[in-house]
């Protein structure tokens, strides 16, 4: 039995639907079961409610091999630690009760660098996936840089303007990943038997490249002009703070923007195997292409 948390995130439904197109037995923790397809509803069990609660992931855990763990975004919360490590205390409480075999969690690149002790969410998830590595399950972090498909959140600016911002310098190559290669690599893991122990897997992407590599590349594939435009960092903590996500939690993400400027996603050496296969290229035609020209 795989237990499947967030299954209608973007990441999450992608997961839950390669396992059960696999035939793999599936239950999910949902609030609202009712957002997943219902074919799909037809074929799995459902434990209604937050995974942040220690009644439902205590009742959904039980007989449990493989857990996937993705926390919910959380703007409102009042710290970064409440949003991640507060909110998997109970989850880590339930694996040991129930003696989990194998989690595979959705994490962060950034592990020893210098500095992933001031990267705000990114910090917070390092110290959540030692919280649940203390319970001495087999874990594997999948850990990432920036999606690409974040950059979907930026479409009417794209479309309106020819302009898409950050506060991260233009010139900075970065790896960047797209999350259907996040849910192939999860799905594999989880059906898996065969690994033990603790670390983590990275999943970055095939290529580095600046946010002025990724105007180019933009432009060419959607026959019009962008151009990336650098913000402050106090701008890009306003703007979070004016869509209503709490000071704390739009520091959180100014703090990782920031770490991600000074080199938190530049530290893990790229091999074949955490080079995933979908560029930004290929993104782009398939994703912001059909959104940007319908």
């Amino acid at each position: 039995m795989i237990i499947i948390t967030a299954p209608t995130g973007d990441i999450g439904s992608q997961v839950l639907g390669k396992l059960v197109g696999a035939g793999e037995p599936v239950r999910v923790i949902a609030r609202d079961p009712s957002r997943i397809p219902a074919d799909i509803r037809a074929n799995i069990e459902i434990v209604q409610g937050s995974h942040g609660d220690f009644d439902v992931v205590n009742r959904a855990f039980e007989g449990a091999d493989a857990v996937f763990w993705l926390l919910p975004p959380d703007p409102h919360a009042e710290s970064v630690k409440a949003a991640y490590v507060d909110f998997t205390r109970p989850a880590r409480e339930a694996i040991r009760i129930h003696r989990v075999q194998r989690v595979v969690g959705i994490s962060a690149l950034g592990r020893g660098t210098p500095v992933a002790k001031e990267a705000g969410l990114v910090t917070a998830s390092l110290e959540m996936d030692d919280l649940i590595a203390d319970t001495g399950v087999n874990y594997k972090a999948l850990t990432m840089p920036s999606f690409m498909d974040n950059l979907a959140r930026q479409v009417e600016s794209i479309k309106n303007q020819g302009m898409f911002f950050s506060p991260i310098a233009g010139d900075r190559k970065l790896p960047a990943c797209a999350t259907r290669d996040i849910a192939s690599a999860a799905a594999s893991l989880l059906v898996d038997h065969s690994w033990t122990g603790q670390g983590h897997l990275a999943v970055l992407g095939p290529e580095d490249l600046s946010f002025d590599d990724m105007a180019q590349i933009m432009t060419e594939v959607l026959g019009r002009p962008v151009r990336y435009q650098q913000i402050p960092f106090e701008a890009y903590k306003a703007r979070f703070v004016g869509f209503g996500m709490s000071d704390a939690m739009a520091q959180g993400m100014t703090d990782m923007a920031f770490a991600k400027n000074n080199g938190l996603d530049n530290g893990e050496p790229r091999t074949p195997e955490n080079t995933s296969p979908t560029s930004f290229r290929e993104w782009c035609e398939a994703e912001l292409k059909p959104a940007i020209l319908g």
